[in-house]
């Protein structure tokens, strides 16, 4: 049985993550090998201006976190508040059991990346740095190239459906 302290304190984090509404993003990345893979990601965000660099945080038991981990670089797509589709494809299905870019259109980017035809806005990125942050790895980016797609608004964790990950995040 755990620590009732543990219990409170989980229980009190909990009151202030619930009332964060972060940026879904889909992660794509393609291995040294050629091995693509892609995920949804929330832990996303800026952690440098001068020079910009972008951290994304990956769970170590997604597939992208492996295929990542063989790569020099990623990219990351910001969806439209209309992109469920596509945030159920790269948030709910497994890599390991179907190829996602055989059901969405991609080109390859700069680094090899998959870069995704359909999303508000997209960034790709050479991996600078990586480490562990937990139950997840931590990768550091600076940006090589970025564009904006067609789709508007912003899809949020506040903003769609409970979804069924096709790995525990943790």
């Amino acid at each position: 049985m755990s620590d009732p302290n543990e219990q409170d304190l989980s229980k009190s984090v909990s009151l202030f993550t619930d009332r964060l509404d972060y940026p879904l993003f889909v992660l794509t990345v393609q291995s040294s090998n050629g091995e693509r893979s892609g995920c949804l990601a929330g832990f996303v965000t800026q952690c440098s201006m001068i020079p910009v660099r972008f951290l994304v945080c990956v769970s170590k038991l997604n597939r992208s976190y492996f295929v990542a981990e063989q790569a020099t670089g990623l990219a990351l797509h910001q969806l439209g508040h209309d992109q469920l589709e596509i945030a159920s494809l790269f948030g709910e299905q497994t890599g390991d059991a179907i190829d996602k870019f055989e059901h969405c259109r991609w080109s390859e980017g700069k680094t090899g990346s998959p870069v995704l035809a359909e999303c508000a806005a997209w960034l790709e990125g050479s991996i600078v740095n990586s480490f562990s942050v937990g139950d997840h790895h931590a990768f550091e980016i600076r940006p090589v190239s970025a564009g904006v797609g067609t789709h508007e608004g912003l899809l949020t964790s506040g903003t769609i459906p409970p979804f069924s990950p096709g790995h525990p995040a943790a």
